[in-house]
């Protein structure tokens, strides 16, 4: 019972681990990497590392390969589209909502801390940080209007959300400050409670980072 407890916990730690490695964009899509370089660094057997592939492989994050190792994979084509008009009716539901309920100023307050934790992100040019920081204060939103079933939903984009901003943002870390800029214009339209408006200023938001949902692609 303890040798099994053991294993599930390190192949924890490993799926958490390359995981990490993935979303941050260490580890480029079509990078190869094998059970024994992962293994090694984090200094358990290959057991809970073949585990842990499989976990990453049915999260579309790895291609198992036998004999060779696993591949990370791209954003597929087309997603990254998905994602966005999945965002977008998402965030522009919520608007509709608070906009007819009102913005609790509790709710506004920690949505003005999370855009003073960007500031100082982008200050320091931290581009993974600030994808974070961006994918909570979208999910923020949502969480906000009340609907707990969009909110839940909402956070299961997260990952390919951040993904894709950490994408899109490192060649351009100079956008972050424009982005924090532009969250303030969000939370100034569900303030007062304007959900048109909200509604186009995140159009142009997602499009002026990702492309227009149409148009948007994955990769780096």
């Amino acid at each position: 019972m303890v040798e099994k407890a053991q294993r599930a916990s390190a192949a924890q730690t490993v799926y958490a681990l390359t995981k990490e490695l993935i979303l941050s964009g260490e580890l480029a899509p079509g990078t190869l990497i094998s059970e024994g370089e992962i293994a090694e660094r984090v200094q358990v057997s290959r057991t809970p590392v073949r585990e842990a592939f499989l976990r990453l492989e049915s999260e579309e994050l790895l291609a198992l390969h036998p004999k060779r190792g696993a591949v990370v994979v791209p954003v597929p084509a087309g997603e990254a589209a998905d994602v966005l008009e999945l965002r977008q009716a998402l965030e522009r539901s919520a608007a509709e909502r608070i906009a007819r309920d009102g913005l609790a100023a509790e709710a506004a307050a920690r949505l003005r801390e999370l855009i003073a934790r960007q500031r100082e992100l982008a200050h320091a040019g931290d581009v993974d940080a600030f994808a974070a920081a961006d994918e909570a204060f979208h999910r923020g939103i949502v969480e906000t209007s009340g609907n707990r079933l969009a909110g839940r939903f909402y956070a299961t984009l997260g990952d390919r959300q951040r993904r894709m901003s950490i994408s899109a943002l490192s060649p351009r870390p100079h956008r972050l400050h424009v982005l924090a800029d532009e969250h303030e214009g969000l939370l100034a339209h569900l303030v007062a409670g304007d959900a048109a408006a909200f509604s186009q200023a995140l159009r142009t938001h997602l499009a002026a980072t990702h492309g227009s949902p149409g148009t948007a692609t994955g990769g780096r």
